[in-house]
């Protein structure tokens, strides 16, 4: 008995598949639903699909996916709804934005019937309804917008127009999940001023970073000669402390050198013979001064006896001998000196 109804209610489907008419008459609403299935006592309800069933002309239940049982003749398949998500184009449409520009924009739409009964009885066409409020929403939110933020807030764009269409679906059952604009057309005019826009953005961003380069260049190049000059000055007052520091060494070495050599002159003096060989001395010394007369300068001072090399010796160890009696007087008194102000200190204590 099973088996025949079977039999005979794939027959009636299948006749009905061809005479039954779909709930939407366009090609595009089609995807909302699949054909409607005959009462065969016996239905599979497909995978995200809900099948609402009236009774009698009222609603009665909604039929889950899987195996499902109804009443011949009383029980009537009335809405066939797909749970998938559905991808609608919004068509081309103008709008103004608020600085009085005329753009065309078209969009996608995506949403999901979450409720198949405020679906089915809460509007007569829910894609229609849907598009028509996408596209009202859309031309209200551009006109908040100028051109320039359009294009920069473009995200923020589609968020407003998916929680107003939300607002106003949720009466139908259903849900927009995202709103992307596709492309947004502008006036011929518009576009060659926005791109003569962005040539002269170009233009100045490239003379400013010329200018800043030729900036930095002239700042490098003094802070250049800066350090170079510092530098030089730095190196001109090392070399002369080592020159300073040179001289004295060399002005130290010569007092060390000639006070050795007076040392040990006096020395020699203290010997035998060393008065006759301070006259040797004196006479070689005298030789060579007469020498180079007349060599370095064209003036020559002659003494009147100057063929008299003897007397000139004599006067020299005379000059010598009268300097040699005054220095040890000179050392007696100075050491008579130190030794009297020792003998002073007491006395002022007292």
């Amino acid at each position: 008995m099973l088996r025949t109804l079977c039999r005979t209610g794939g027959a009636l489907l299948q006749q009905t598949q061809r005479t039954v008419p779909r709930l939407w008459v366009t090609p595009a609403q089609q995807r909302w639903a699949s054909s409607l299935p005959m009462n065969t006592v016996v239905l599979f309800v497909p995978q995200q699909e809900a099948w609402v069933v009236e009774r009698m002309g009222r609603f009665h239940r909604i039929l889950e996916p899987g195996l499902n049982f109804l009443i011949p003749l009383l029980d009537r398949i009335r809405y066939v709804q797909s749970l998938k998500e559905i991808v609608i184009d919004v068509p081309e449409q103008s709008a103004v934005s608020l600085d009085n520009v005329t753009l065309q924009i078209d969009g996608v739409l995506y949403l999901r019937i979450l409720d198949p009964f405020k679906a089915s009885y809460g509007v007569e066409d829910p894609e229609y309804a849907v598009t028509q409020l996408a596209q009202t929403t859309m031309r209200s939110e551009l006109g908040k917008l100028t051109l320039d933020k359009v294009f920069r807030e473009r995200e923020s764009l589609n968020s407003n127009i998916v929680h107003s269409i939300n607002q106003a679906s949720d009466e139908w059952g259903i849900r927009c999940l995202r709103y992307e604009i596709k492309d947004i057309h502008v006036p011929p005019r518009v576009k060659e001023s926005m791109q003569m826009q962005v040539e002269a953005e170009r233009k100045k961003r490239a003379t400013v970073l010329e200018s800043e380069g030729t900036r930095e260049a002239a700042i490098n190049v003094a802070e250049g000669r800066k350090q170079a000059q510092i530098l030089a000055s730095e190196g001109e007052k090392e070399e002369r402390i080592n020159k300073a520091a040179g001289e004295a060494q060399a002005v130290m070495a010569k007092a060390e050198a000639k006070s050795k050599a007076i040392r040990m002159l006096s020395e020699a003096l203290t010997e035998q013979n060393g008065n006759a060989a301070a006259s040797l001395s004196v006479a070689e010394q005298y030789v060579s001064a007469f020498s180079n007369l007349a060599k370095e300068s064209n003036t020559i001072l002659l003494p009147s006896n100057t063929g008299d090399i003897s007397g000139m010796v004599t006067q020299a160890m005379t000059i010598y001998g009268t300097l040699a009696k005054t220095s040890p007087k000179a050392a007696r008194e100075v050491a008579d000196e130190k030794s009297e102000e020792p003998a002073n200190q007491p006395a002022s204590s007292q």
